[in-house]
């Protein structure tokens, strides 16, 4: 790996200052998508389930369209044979064997009844899993049009973001490249550790910013020095003068603008 070149220390100062301002700005175009990403992936796995679910309502359904089919194939059987049994009791030669064919017959009139049963509790089956798909592809209609709004809001800014995002990306790191590996891992930690993602912050009226912990005057000399890293005793932020934060700021200001 290449070594970095040695720099002053007012070189690092503004370097950091200079990465604080790129990964702001990221931070801005990240907030500005918000929670759409999320929202987008959660309605994605929301319709997924709701098709899942329809699918395996309508293969239900068939089941108990094929379970009617069995039963009505059982009733013709069954009619076949009380009628076959029927005629076998016109050639009977003793009253044993009538009652046997007898038996049969009354057997297989149970077996209609309860097939009819069965028909009828199927049916029911039927209308209410009628129902329950009617309600899911409503459901699932409803869905799919909120998905496409979001889909639409995030593509949109994803179309305006996108490029701008990935360029200060690539810039963050070569700004990182350039400024020595403790203090970039300090700034990361820092960042972290802090609600706004500010490592690297001026004075402002006397305070560091963001800040209303006043910094000790001869603290803001040796901060305007530009001779050592300085971090507020507080919040743990690196710390820059106002002349050198703006400076900066107005440099970055004209590299966002081209991007």
């Amino acid at each position: 790996m290449a070594k970095k070149k040695e720099v002053t220390v007012e070189e690092r100062l503004r370097a950091l200052y200079d990465l604080q301002l790129i990964d702001s700005r990221i931070d801005e175009i990240r907030n500005l998508r918000g929670e759409l990403p999320l929202e987008v992936r959660d309605l994605e796995d929301e319709v997924a389930g709701l098709n899942m679910r329809l699918e395996k309502l309508v293969n239900g359904l068939e089941i108990v369209d094929n379970d009617i089919s069995s039963k009505k194939n059982l009733i013709e059987e069954s009619k076949a044979l009380i009628k076959k049994y029927g005629e076998q009791q016109k050639n009977v030669r003793n009253n044993r064997e009538f009652n046997s064919l007898s038996k049969e017959v009354e057997f297989q009139e149970l077996e209609i009844q309860l097939a009819e049963k069965h028909i009828k509790e199927f049916k029911v089956q039927i209308e209410q899993k009628k129902e329950v798909i009617s309600q899911t592809k409503d459901k699932l209609k409803e869905r799919e049009t909120h998905l496409k709004h979001k889909k639409g809001e995030l593509d949109a800014i994803l179309g305006e973001t996108e490029k701008e995002e990935q360029a200060l990306i690539s810039k963050s790191d070569n700004y990182k490249n350039q400024i020595e590996d403790r203090l970039v891992a300090a700034y990361d930690r820092i960042r972290k550790n802090v609600k706004n993602g500010l490592a690297v912050v001026p004075i402002e009226r006397g305070a560091s910013g963001g800040s209303f912990f006043t910094i000790p005057p001869q603290v803001q000399v040796e901060i305007a020095s530009r001779k050592k890293v300085i971090t507020d005793e507080h919040s743990g932020r690196i710390l820059v003068d106002a002349v050198l934060a703006e400076e900066q700021k107005a440099k970055m200001e004209k590299m966002f603008s081209k991007l």
